[in-house]
């Protein structure tokens, strides 16, 4: 890690980098974020140490937003506005105008229960603060509105689950493969939907672990938004597709930086679980190919509802989440 004052020097130099040829901005970048010098008629870094640096920046920033506030989150949220009829009068929360009409007078956010004219929704920033009263469920609610909703860094169900998962799962043989009893599972959301992260799921009331690893892909299955969102999903899937190693690896990490900040850390902390699942491969018999046939269709999605598509981008969703677990040190 950088200490800040090597951190403030690198910006100096960086902003002597931007106003150089655009040919050589990105390598002088990498190479001022690596310490070394690159030469007159122009250098050559190699791939791998190239993505290494560009990650180092790129966690460094990702840090930085994360742990701006210890006791805060500052994850970015759209409002979630929907046409309401207000009875009595009511004024607009962004122009503080009064509200005319009689029915559908404006819209309010079903997350944060913001009132405001329609027109006025438009130019409201993206700084939804979810209410923990009008969150009615843990599963099927929207990823970052739930976090921001407990102020959590990820979700509680994957902090939870993971967690009894590495205490007592790691050496089951074929852990994420075999599957819980269903009944059992759906008994795990329920618990999560009613007490939250007071759910009891210790081995005391859920003996098999499969019960639990399969309460936590049910939980990425029924995001609305998966993990790896439907705006990145064309981009993954691209990136996948790219034949040389190196800069197929360089593809994925510049499409990770897209995602949404509480989408990249619970992808993150989830990478980082897994990548200890295949260090028990011995045990387990789950390597990072058979964990990405598992993961690929539970964390990316197609935008469209398409059997055909999905079948066709089966292996290269395999693909990306095997990549993922394999380069997590580098790749987050």
């Amino acid at each position: 890690m950088f200490s800040q004052e090597l951190w403030l020097e690198n910006e100096r130099k960086c902003a002597v980098v931007r106003k150089s040829k655009p040919g050589r901005k990105r390598q002088e970048l990498l190479a001022i974020a690596f310490g070394v010098k690159v030469g007159l008629k122009g250098g050559f870094l190699w791939s791998p140490l190239k993505l290494f640096a560009c990650s180092q920046i790129s966690s460094l920033v990702r840090r930085a937003a994360l742990t701006h506030n210890d006791n805060h989150f500052n994850y970015e949220k759209t409002h979630n506005f929907k046409v309401h009829t207000f009875r009595g009068p009511h004024w607009c929360e962004y122009c503080a105008n009064f509200m005319w009409g009689l029915i559908a007078q404006g819209v309010r956010c079903s997350d944060c229960g913001l009132n405001v004219h329609k027109q006025c929704s438009k130019h409201v920033p993206n700084d939804c603060q979810p209410d923990l009263k009008r969150i009615k469920k843990v599963y099927c609610c929207d990823l970052t509105t739930l976090v921001k909703a407990h102020n959590t860094q990820r979700p509680m169900v994957v902090d939870i689950c993971i967690r009894e998962i590495e205490a007592r799962g790691l050496k089951s043989e074929g852990i994420y493969r075999v599957s819980g009893f269903t009944e059992h599972i759906e008994d795990v959301k329920m618990a999560f939907d009613r007490d939250g992260e007071k759910a009891d799921i210790s081995a005391n009331i859920y003996p098999d672990i499969n019960i639990i690893t399969g309460a936590l892909k049910l939980y990425f299955r029924d995001l609305p938004i998966p993990v790896i969102t439907y705006d990145t999903y064309s981009k993954f899937i691209e990136a996948a597709k790219i034949s040389n190693a190196d800069e197929r690896l360089e593809a994925v990490h510049e499409v990770l930086m897209l995602l949404p900040p509480a989408h990249y850390e619970t992808l993150r902390y989830l990478m980082i679980h897994l990548k200890k699942v295949t260090m028990n491969e011995k045990d387990n018999l789950m390597n990072a190919e058979n964990l990405g046939i598992v993961f690929g269709p539970t964390l990316m999605r197609p935008p469209e509802d398409s059997t055909l598509t999905t079948l066709h981008d089966m292996r290269y969703q395999k693909l990306i989440v095997q990549i993922l677990i394999e380069n997590e040190d580098v790749l987050f």
